[in-house]
Parts: C-alpha cells; sequence; structure tokens
C-alpha cells in the first residue's frame, strides 16, 4: 500500500511539473538527450558536446544523456561538456532526440522533440500518436519548426543531398564497372567511409583530377547529370558535384548536345541539367505551362520527362517533393519504354533518389535502400526489380536516413540550427513562437492545426516503431515455394529467418543462399521441439502439406504467435478459430495464389462497387498455373513444375455453382466430363475449365447475397484436350486412390489397366485393349490422342524401370512427373481473371474485369507460380510482423486491412493487375462460356 501511494504521489507530482511547463515563468529544466536506437547505423545527435556545454552554461540546465556505444560523440565528450550519462530518462522533463521512438520507450507525462513523422496523418505511425496522446505527452516535432512564412528552421535536407550525391557517384562507379568500363568514380566510396567533408572534399579533388586527366569512358559520353527540386536536398546534391568537372547545361540544348557526343569537351567534363515543373511537365490541352495554375489544378498537366530529359540522362539525382495529386515524374511504362530502345542502352543508368519517396514521383521505386544494402536495380521490360550489378536494371539508391552517413558534421550543422529552441526548452519558455508552432499534441489532445489528424487515427491501422529486438520468422517446409518467399523476406535487414525442415540438406541449399537465414531440422511430431522453434519466432510460416496445417497452427496458438499458410481453411483448421481470437493470435490462411491473390483482387473491386452503393449481380472467377504456350507441345499442354499429385486429385472433386440463375452439381469423378470447353479471356489463348469446388459458399465469404445474383463461379483453366485425357485417365482407374501396393513398370501398370497379357504390347493391340474400356472406336481421335500421350509419359517404353506406389494415381503422379517436368529454358504461366457483373446506382450494368498474367524466368528457373504463391505470403508475413493486421482468429485475406496493402506492396515486387470495365450485360462470359 505504501509502495503504491508514493508511486501515485510521484505521478501527480510529473503531472503537476508538465502542466507548471507550460504556465509558469521560465526557469530552467532537467533534459534529456535519447540513445538513437532505430537502426545500427543511426550515429547522429540532436546536440552535441559542444552544445550542451554552452546550454549548461547559459540556462543552468541539468542535461541527461544515454550511454551509446555506436553515437558520433563518445559518452565522456558528454560528461567532460557537464552533461550526466543516466539510462533512465525518467528524471528528465523533456527529451530530445533524432528519429522515432519505439511505442514501449515512450515515458508518460514528458514533452518529446524529435522527428515523429506523424503529422502528415502517416499510417504507419499512427499508433506512436495515439500513444503521445494516451501517455499525456507533450510532442514537438523539428519538421514544424518554422518562420512566420513556413519556411522550415531545423533539418537535416542539406546533409542529405551531400551523402546521397557521394553515393550516388560511387554507386556509378561501381555500375560502369559492372558493364566494363573502368572510370574516374571508381574511386569514390560512399559517404559512411569518409571521417568529415573535409575528407570528401580531398577525394573529389582526386577525382576531378583524373577526369580532366584520363577522361570519362567514351561510351557514356555525355555524362548528364538532371537534378531535380530546389530545396535544400538538392543544393545539398549540386554543392558535392559541382567541385567535379563540369559546364550547366539547359533542357533546350540537349539533342544537340548528344547528337554531338564524340565532341572531345566532353570528355573530360561532366554535364549538369538542373530542371523544375515547367521543364518536364506540360499542359494535356495544351497551352503555356502556368506555375500557380499546376500548383492548384496539377491534373491538368502531365509529365514529359521520360520524353524530354530522361533519354538523355546518365543519372537523374531526385530531390523533389511529391505529393499524390501531381503527375509522377516517370512511370514504370515510361522507364520500360527507354529500357526497351537499344540506342539508350547508355542512359538511365542510375538514380540518386534521395527525396526517398516510396511509389511517389518514380513509381517504380519501391523500397527504401539502406547503408548496408545501398543499391537495387529494376529492369521494367521484365517487371524485375534485382540486386545483381551486372544484370539489366537502372540503379537505384534510396537510402532514407542519408545524413547519418555523415554524423559529424550532420550533428554539428543540426544542433546549431536547433540551439537557440532547445535554450528556449530547457528555460520552460514553450510560449516561444517556433516551439508553440511545433507543438503536434499536448495534454492528451491534438493542437488546434492538427484536429484534422483524428481522421488518421480512427482509419488508419498503422504499425508499431519497429523497437531494436530483431523480427523473427520460422518457415516450414522447403519446397520450391519457399524461394521466392525467403527471397523477399531477406531484403528487410532486421528479419532472421529460420528454414525448418524435415529434409535437412534441402533446407541448407535453400537457406545458404540469403543473408540472415539459417537451416535446422524439425520433425513437427515432437511437440517440445516443435514448441520450442515456435516460441523463438514472431511469425510461424507453413508450407507443408496440408493436412498438417492444424497441427502447426495448434503450437502457434499454445506459444502466442501469428501464422501464415497458403492452403483453403479446413475443417479441423477452422475449429481452432475460436482459440487462436483467445490467445490473440493470427493465423492467415489462403494467401497465395488461388487461394489467395484472387481473393484479395476480387475484394478490392466488391468492396469498391458496394462503398458506391451498386450490386454485384455476377460473379465469374478462373485461374490456372499453366505452361507457357511455346512450352506446352506435349498432348496434355501442360508440364509440372511440382508434385501432380495435388493436380489428379482436384479431378476427383465435387464441384457446384450458379449460372445464369441455375444452381448446377457436379458429382465426384464427373469433373473432367463436365468440363468448360471453351473459356474465352484472352483471344491468344486456347483455354477450358474445371468448375473449382463449391463456388456457392464465396458469396458469403466475399459479403455477397446469393439469391440476389445471377452466376456465382470459380474454375480452373487448363488449355483445350486436358480434360479429354484427364478423363480418359480416370475412366481407366489410373486415378482411383483405392489402396493397391504397386510395383511394376509403367507398361506393365498401363497393361493391367486395359487388360493386356505379357507380349501384348504392340500399339495396335493396345489401341483396341483401350477402345474397348472407353466405348469408343480403335481409330477414333481420342485412342490417336492417348497412343501419343502414353508414348510421352514413357509408358509405352519397355525399359523403364520399376515404379512403387501405394495407389493408382499416386502411380501415374510419379510417371507425369517424371515425363512432364519442365527442362532447361522453359517456363511456366499463371493466369488469373475476374469478371464482375455490376449494377450500378443508376441502373447501369457494367462488366469490370481484373486480371494477372505472369511468367516464369526461364533463365534463373523460378517459377510463376511459386512467385505468385511465396511471395503473397512473404508480404502477410511482413505485415504480421510490422502489426499491421489487427484482426485475430483463423481468418482468410477477405478483408481490407489485409488485402489493401497486400496488393500494394504485391504492384511493387511486379504483379499488377490489369482492370477494365465495359457496359452492357452482352459482354458477361456468362454469354460465352461452354459447358460439355
Amino acid at each position: 500500500m505504501i509502495t503504491a501511494l508514493i508511486s501515485r504521489n510521484c505521478r501527480q507530482v510529473a503531472r503537476a511539473k508538465h502542466r507548471w511547463l507550460a504556465t509558469q515563468a521560465p526557469m530552467p529544466i532537467v533534459l534529456g538527450i535519447r540513445r538513437e536506437d532505430k537502426n545500427r547505423w543511426e550515429r547522429r545527435v540532436a546536440l552535441t558536446p559542444a552544445h550542451v556545454k554552452r546550454l549548461i552554461r547559459e540556462t543552468g540546465a541539468r542535461v541527461l544523456v544515454q550511454p551509446s556505444n555506436t553515437r558520433i560523440f563518445n559518452n565522456s565528450s558528454f560528461e567532460r561538456a557537464g552533461a550526466v550519462i543516466e539510462e533512465d530518462l525518467a528524471k528528465a522533463d523533456a527529451i530530445l532526440g533524432i528519429k522515432e521512438v519505439p511505442i514501449d520507450k515512450l515515458i508518460p507525462n514528458k514533452t518529446y522533440m524529435l522527428f515523429s513523422h506523424t503529422h502528415k496523418g502517416q499510417a504507419y505511425n499512427m499508433d506512436s500518436l495515439r500513444e503521445f496522446l494516451g501517455r499525456n505527452i507533450r510532442l514537438i516535432d523539428y519538421e514544424l519548426m518554422t518562420d512566420q512564412q513556413g519556411k522550415r528552421l531545423v533539418l537535416f535536407g542539406t546533409h542529405a543531398g551531400y551523402a546521397g550525391m557521394i553515393d550516388g557517384l560511387h554507386g556509378l562507379g561501381q555500375r560502369l564497372l559492372a558493364l566494363g568500363y573502368n572510370s574516374p568514380l571508381i574511386h569514390m566510396g560512399q559517404a559512411h567511409v569518409y571521417p568529415n567533408l573535409e575528407c570528401v572534399a580531398t577525394k573529389l579533388r582526386h577525382v576531378a583530377d583524373i577526369i580532366s586527366d584520363q577522361g570519362l569512358p567514351d561510351a557514356f559520353a555525355p555524362m548528364v547529370f538532371t537534378f531535380t527540386g530546389a530545396g535544400n536536398v538538392t543544393r545539398g546534391a549540386r554543392a558535392i558535384f559541382d567541385r567535379l568537372p563540369h559546364d550547366n547545361i539547359t533542357v533546350d540544348e540537349l539533342p544537340k548536345i548528344v547528337a554531338d557526343r564524340f565532341n572531345p569537351r566532353y570528355k573530360n567534363r561532366l554535364l549538369a541539367l538542373q530542371v523544375s515543373a515547367q521543364d518536364y511537365v506540360e499542359r494535356i490541352s495544351g497551352g503555356a505551362y502556368d506555375r500557380a495554375e499546376y500548383r492548384e489544378f496539377p491534373d491538368r498537366y502531365r509529365s514529359v520527362f521520360a520524353q524530354k530529359i530522361a533519354p538523355y540522362t546518365t543519372m537523374l539525382v531526385n530531390g523533389i517533393y511529391w505529393e499524390s495529386r501531381y503527375p509522377r515524374l516517370m512511370t514504370t511504362k515510361d522507364l520500360a519504354d527507354i529500357q526497351r530502345r537499344r540506342e539508350l542502352k547508355s542512359r538511365m543508368l542510375a538514380i540518386a533518389d534521395i527525396s526517398c519517396d516510396i511509389g511517389g514521383s518514380l513509381e517504380f521505386m519501391s523500397h527504401a535502400s539502406t547503408i548496408d544494402s545501398p543499391f537495387f536495380y529494376v529492369d521494367a521490360v521484365n517487371n524485375v526489380e534485382h540486386k545483381d550489378i551486372e544484370k539489366p536494371g537502372v540503379q537505384i539508391n534510396s537510402i532514407d536516413n542519408l545524413p547519418t552517413e555523415l554524423p559529424f558534421e550532420a550533428s554539428k550543422h543540426f544542433g546549431d540550427s536547433l540551439y537557440p529552441y532547445a535554450k528556449a526548452l530547457a528555460l520552460g519558455n514553450l510560449s516561444d513562437p517556433v516551439l508553440s508552432r511545433a507543438v503536434i499534441c499536448q495534454g492528451g489532445k491534438l493542437e488546434a492545426p492538427h484536429a484534422h489528424l483524428e481522421k488518421n487515427l480512427e482509419a488508419a491501422h498503422g504499425i508499431r516503431v519497429a523497437d531494436t529486438r530483431r523480427k523473427r520468422v520460422l518457415l516450414v517446409g522447403s519446397g520450391m515455394v519457399s524461394q521466392p518467399l525467403v527471397d523477399y523476406l531477406a531484403r528487410s535487414r532486421d528479419t532472421d529467418i529460420t528454414v525448418a525442415s524435415n529434409n535437412l540438406d534441402e533446407a541448407r541449399s535453400l537457406a545458404c543462399q540469403f543473408p540472415n537465414t539459417q537451416a535446422m531440422q524439425l520433425d513437427i511430431s515432437d511437440t517440445r521441439g516443435l514448441d520450442t522453434s515456435v516460441r523463438g519466432s514472431d511469425v510461424v510460416v507453413s508450407l507443408i502439406p496440408a493436412p498438417l496445417h492444424p497441427q502447426l497452427a495448434d503450437a502457434a496458438i499454445r506459444n502466442g504467435r501469428h501464422m501464415v499458410t497458403a492452403s483453403y481453411i479446413s475443417p479441423e483448421m477452422e475449429l481452432l478459430d475460436r482459440r487462436a481470437r483467445d490467445a490473440s493470435v493470427t493465423i492467415l490462411n489462403e494467401i497465395g495464389l488461388d487461394p489467395g491473390i484472387d481473393h484479395c483482387s476480387a475484394m478490392k473491386v466488391i468492396d469498391e462497387a458496394k462503398a458506391r452503393g451498386a450490386t454485384v449481380r455476377s460473379f465469374i472467377s478462373w485461374c490456372g498455373g499453366l505452361t507457357a504456350p511455346e512450352c506446352s507441345a506435349n498432348e496434355l499442354g501442360y508440364k509440372f513444375s511440382w508434385s501432380p499429385r495435388g493436380v489428379l486429385t482436384a479431378g476427383l472433386n465435387a464441384a457446384k455453382f450458379k449460372i445464369n440463375k441455375l444452381e448446377r452439381n457436379i458429382s465426384s469423378g464427373s469433373l473432367f466430363a463436365l468440363k468448360f470447353g471453351r473459356v474465352p479471356l484472352f483471344p491468344g489463348f486456347a483455354f477450358e475449365g474445371l468448375a473449382n469446388r463449391d463456388s456457392l459458399q464465396y458469396a458469403d465469404i466475399y459479403g455477397l447475397k446469393l439469391s440476389d445474383m445471377d452466376t456465382m463461379f470459380r474454375g480452373t483453366l487448363r488449355y483445350r484436350g486436358f480434360a479429354e485425357i484427364l478423363d480418359a485417365l480416370h475412366e481407366l482407374g489410373f486415378l482411383s486412390l483405392d489402396k493397391a501396393s504397386i510395383r511394376m513398370t509403367p507398361l506393365e501398370f498401363l497393361a493391367s489397366a486395359i487388360n493386356l497379357e505379357q507380349g501384348q504390347f504392340d500399339l495396335p493391340q493396345i489401341a483396341h485393349a483401350l477402345a474397348t474400356r472407353l466405348n469408343t472406336s480403335p481409330t477414333s481421335p481420342l485412342i490417336a490422342r492417348l497412343l501419343v500421350a502414353f508414348s510421352e509419359f514413357g509408358m509405352l517404353d519397355p525399359n523403364q524401370q520399376a515404379v512403387h506406389a501405394p495407389t493408382h494415381l499416386d502411380f501415374m503422379s510419379h510417371i507425369l512427373q517424371s515425363s512432364l517436368k519442365f527442362g532447361r529454358g522453359e517456363r511456366d504461366m499463371v493466369c488469373l481473371f475476374h469478371e464482375f457483373g455490376i449494377e450500378e446506382p443508376c441502373g447501369k450494368y457494367n462488366v469490370h474485369t481484373s486480371s494477372l498474367v505472369a511468367y516464369g524466368d526461364a533463365e534463373s528457373g523460378e517459377t510463376a507460380m511459386a512467385r505468385t504463391v511465396g511471395v503473397p505470403a512473404a508480404i502477410a508475413t511482413r505485415l504480421l510482423l510490422e502489426g499491421r493486421i489487427h484482426t485475430k482468429g483463423v481468418i482468410r485475406p477477405t478483408i481490407g486491412e489485409v488485402y489493401e496493402p497486400l496488393l500494394e506492396r504485391l504492384a511493387h515486387t511486379g504483379m499488377h493487375f490489369a482492370e477494365s470495365t465495359k457496359h452492357g450485360a452482352h459482354h458477361s462470359l456468362q454469354q460465352t462460356m461452354a459447358w460439355n
């Protein structure tokens, strides 16, 4: 009781002192300087020891500094300045930092001064803002410290420009060498290797001398550096660049200069092109550029950067501030168009995106890079993003904390600009106009200029600011889908991945390809070992056979860990829903291709239709993992990138659906016979299709009313002719799941199925026996196709070795896997196609489509199927790690908090859904799909 009373009294005193700071005459307070812990490279500090010494001398304030072994100024330098090294900043009244503070480290009833990244309503930091309010914290944001004209007073922009340009020159030198060309830029290091800017200046003088003496590679002349933006970022970049020999040019000069590219003057000089909006946008309807109009009505303009400037640019140094209402500088299509032109292979080699605006002015800039891994490459022609410096693609440097590469000067510069306001804060003078303008919230309420953030707080599903603990993923299973999944997750340097499998060699083979990834052997029947592995992770990903998912999910719930799987929700999994919710655990299922991103893309359109008051009258969804057309030259028109067993057993399912107001049922075993013989999705593909299980249940899953719908259908795509062969195999008993324990050669297996005796293996006899079993003529087209198919399967070869299998279907699965596998240089294809019949509020009927076609990579061997299953599952895993998914229980990706960010991130990997709308029900597939 006494302890509780003391604790309560201390809290009351703290609150009283917090209120007093805003109401009483100025007097010194206790100021804290926190240790930066967002990442290991963050070595900056808001005030240097020199600033602290001056502050103590001029105000009498007491300064506490959290100890740090990575800060650019060591602990003893602050002690010598008069500060106290103190881990616990609870004794401070106001706390200064640079980057965001992990939520669990926020101390109630304090004043915090930092870059909070909340005042624009950034969704990923709304949880932080909510905590600032809930913990009665006064938040002062450096970005809002402005003069009366709105000009920012405290910022790192110039140093971001310095570091971004240094890194850009370093990266371009590396890229040129990878392309087979030495250049003076190869001598530039990354910014963080230089102790200070004086050392950078010395290096630049050295590089400048080499440019003047030896020149630049002829193949890339003239080397044009294009600068966007006119703020501190660009000024910093130019301050670095301008130390190299160069000439300034204008946009109008570009064609003439490049036409005269062999002019000797370009051998020893770089060219600098500074552009503004009037250089790269034009009025859509024609007429002159008007700056005031562009700012007020940017939709009247379009970017022509890709046509006027990019084809002449060697490196783009991007420093513009961009908002979504403005046209993009360049789209992904723009970049692809440039990369397709052979004559421009020496252009758009590199981008220093100092603004680091993800998916912003440069649509293809998908993520922030890191100081550890500063560059990635975008091959827009092939929709590929990679990190191989020798492969095609524009080099992108998009580090989001560039100033920390120059921590000494950046901290000194920042502290100089911050000092007057830190002094006012130390004196308790919160009425200082610069400080008061920078307050976002205090007393548990948003300040008036930021009241609009209430809507963001209500709507945002933000993530919590990352703490210093690394994120941990346990991947159970090491099959084909695993590689693209690990590849995506391993790009985040804060994530450790453990690949657990009963096949340790396979797990090691996968893990050795990626950083921060290890392999281990795991037997999921070993409960103790399983619990230990699950408990050591944050999220479990299950890529083991579907019947084993509930066992792994049970362990995840038992140990309070989230789980991701690409498989359908089974009845056994559904039974775990209540336990998962009670344990505050999310078990996210059906997050691959189909099921998976088919749900996501469908719910996006359905929810958009509902939001505008429209009614979905028809839903048709087709999806198929197929062989690319040029690789489909066999009777099945199909090849297998993994076990055929799933394809074969799927054909044994029953199905039900609704088309043109009539409900249909297909019994088990009849699916191949009752195929849709013509599915006209695209003129270039000869598709047929099979109904996919129970389509009717998805009306409820998607929040639709089946009685209001004419059609509710989901199907699986194949090339024409597939179902005829599979139906014959079914009739011959090759797809039976009855226990049989077979051990024979493929030819013997065929002979026994069609009642042929030893020695009766010539083609006419086989044809006659097949025809008898299938009740057709030996000369029928079906028998001819089957003979060709059996030859392709190796079932007519007497020299084949015996196969052992527990069932006829497993025997057939083995044969197909060995005979119809992808060869070197071959690739697969995935096609996903949704059609929605939508009745609009005005009564009009629209047919809306959403489609995705993806191809495997013949060079690397990565399949489209593995990528379209593995990457969505990886993105879902990432969303759980970031705290973006709040719904608990056994769920699908049919809710906005899952499918919205997932589709957005999926697009950044090159998987875009193409959408279109046509007017009138006569455009619907309901009218054209042919069903047997």
